[in-house]
């Protein structure tokens, strides 16, 4: 057992601290095709001295959701400091950044809705009620709708961006944790924690089409830019499961204890997991699903929880240790941490 999982409940409150066990194949109803971590090395290495990662600016602001806090850090990406600190909901918790970095929307978890922040001027603009515990959201890539998952009620809120009023209620798997949208926009992936399914939904006709089976218990998602493939962090099973969205087969993909989130880069040849227990994100190959590499955040305790990758960096945020640290995609070697609020939880890049 160890401090971390901490993700709210769906009263708001931190979940204690659990046990975690092996799934076993046969419970999750998936053909699971092992695979051995292959390749892995330690390849931390902070720097005492912050350098950009890749060309100046081309980030522009990383946004970090602070659980304990109620805040947002706002950090200027060039610089690796945090430029502002917004006062959000109640335990703030999911984060997304629209196209072109104007507004940033904020799923509160303990006060049941969605703040909009205006970035030019990071004050909230307003807030829109949404269900129960919402916990991740998901931007379409037009930018046009936000799916909220409702943890609490086992929803997703689909709020229209342009009015910023809920435009659907689509009723998904148990405990729904997280979404993720395929590139073309016209499908978007629920994780359902509580019921070992992701939630299949038609952003068109805004209905579950189906559900794929995802494990023990299934929280970050994320799907390759060719949309064959969703990677999803099973957290009490150790592994990352690779789904592909027409076979409906997974291969899992040991990890270590107790992944949280998980993200795909841009050009879809790797998967980084943020995994709690040794306090690491490992990297896997897509072409074999297998882990070419770790990289350490910190010891164990740290805690790292969300994560997003761009061109230019990975962002990890550590529950924990209440920082952000940043990773070089090119080298995988940290280049900076970051001091945030308390309890950090979600990050997005815009």
């Amino acid at each position: 057992m160890f401090s971390a999982l901490r993700a709210r409940a769906s009263d708001g409150r931190r979940r204690p601290p659990r046990t975690l066990r092996p799934a076993l194949a046969a419970a999750t109803g998936i053909l699971l095709t092992s695979c051995t971590t292959a390749g892995s090395a330690d390849t931390h290495a902070a720097a005492t001295t912050p350098a950009p990662v890749g060309p100046s600016g081309s980030d522009g602001r990383v946004y970090v959701t602070n659980q304990q806090d109620d805040t947002l850090s706002v950090i200027d990406a060039r610089s690796y400091k945090v430029v502002a600190t917004v006062k959000a909901g109640k335990a703030p918790e999911g984060v997304a950044v629209a196209p072109g970095g104007r507004h940033v929307y904020i799923a509160n978890n303990g006060s049941a809705q969605v703040s909009v922040l205006d970035a030019r001027t990071n004050k909230i603009t307003t807030t829109v009620p949404v269900e129960k515990s919402p916990t991740g959201v998901g931007l379409s890539p037009d930018g046009r709708s936000l799916y909220v998952a409702n943890g609490g009620s086992n929803t997703v809120s689909v709020i229209d961006t342009g009015t910023n009023r809920v435009a659907a209620r689509i009723p998904v798997g148990k405990s729904p944790v997280s979404v993720a949208f395929s590139r073309d926009g016209s499908t978007a992936y629920v994780a359902n924690s509580g019921s070992g399914s992701l939630s299949v939904i038609n952003t068109r006709t805004r209905k579950v089409t189906g559900n794929l089976a995802a494990g023990h218990s299934p929280v970050g998602v994320a799907v390759t830019p060719d949309g064959k493939s969703v990677y999803v962090a099973d957290e009490v099973a150790a592994r990352v499961l690779a789904v592909g969205t027409r076979t409906r087969k997974a291969t899992a993909v040991p990890v270590g204890e107790g992944p949280f989130d998980v993200a795909i880069g841009p050009d879809g040849k790797s998967v980084y997991a943020a995994v709690l227990g040794p306090g690491q994100v490992s990297v896997i190959d897509t072409g074999n699903n297998r882990v070419s590499s770790t990289i350490s955040v910190g010891p164990t305790g740290t805690d790292p929880f969300n994560i997003e990758v761009t061109h230019q960096a990975v962002y990890v945020t550590e529950q924990a240790a209440g920082t952000l640290t940043v990773i070089d995609p090119k080298s995988n070697k940290v280049v900076a941490t970051v001091t945030v609020g308390t309890s950090p939880y979600g990050v997005a890049v815009g």
